[in-house]
């Protein structure tokens, strides 16, 4: 662990006891015994403690992709996987996350909903590298729509859902996936959605 590693963790530590509208840098710095400057070198803004943990969450799903066995899977289980894996990661900071969200969205906070957009952009093209995507111009813009789509709904659903294991939203995730399937043989068959597993070579 490093000192941004320490700082992300105390601020989500706070966030969690109390709100992450309540957190402040300072308090952060004297809860680590450190100077504010120190924590500036790392984090230049409070959201950008929101990003930080959300690019553990893009770290986590890229490990995923390199584990034994998942480029055998065709291109739905793999989507399916990394949208998971990514969920997953978060879901010890549930609830600091959907208060970040909340932040996020006030009034007045333009500039923080803009980059939601990109950090949006940004992890659905890592999921799709992740999954092994091969697709190119229209093709590739079709295929980042479309999982940009079920990434959104399953992520919205799985603020909500407080089954065991997360196993509603695994359901939600399995159904559309299984129509955007469908519907990208017929509109864009070059799609990793598509993909047939491969077989291991014995």
């Amino acid at each position: 662990m490093n000192l941004a590693d320490d700082i992300l963790d105390k601020a989500l530590e706070l966030a969690e006891s109390g709100s992450w509208e309540s957190v402040r840098l300072s308090d952060i710095a004297d809860e680590l015994k450190i100077g504010l400057d120190e924590v500036s070198r790392h984090y230049r803004q409070k959201d950008d403690l929101a990003e930080a943990l959300f690019n553990r969450a893009d770290q986590v799903m890229m490990t995923e992709a390199s584990k034994d066995g998942f480029k055998e899977l065709n291109g739905r289980e793999r989507i399916h996987h990394v949208i998971m894996a990514w969920l997953l990661a978060l879901a010890p900071h549930r609830r600091a996350t959907i208060d970040m969200l909340k932040y996020k969205l006030e009034f007045g906070h333009i500039h923080l909903q803009a980059s939601g957009i990109l950090r949006i952009s940004r992890t659905v093209q890592w999921m799709l590298e992740a999954a092994g995507s091969k697709t190119v111009h229209l093709a590739r813009i079709a295929e980042e729509v479309g999982t940009t789509g079920v990434f959104l709904s399953t992520f919205s659903y799985w603020l909500i859902d407080h089954s065991e294991g997360y196993t509603k939203t695994v359901k939600v995730l399995d159904s559309l996936l299984r129509k955007a399937e469908g519907l990208a043989h017929v509109v864009n068959p070059s799609s990793l959605i598509t993909q047939p597993g491969s077989q291991r070579e014995s």
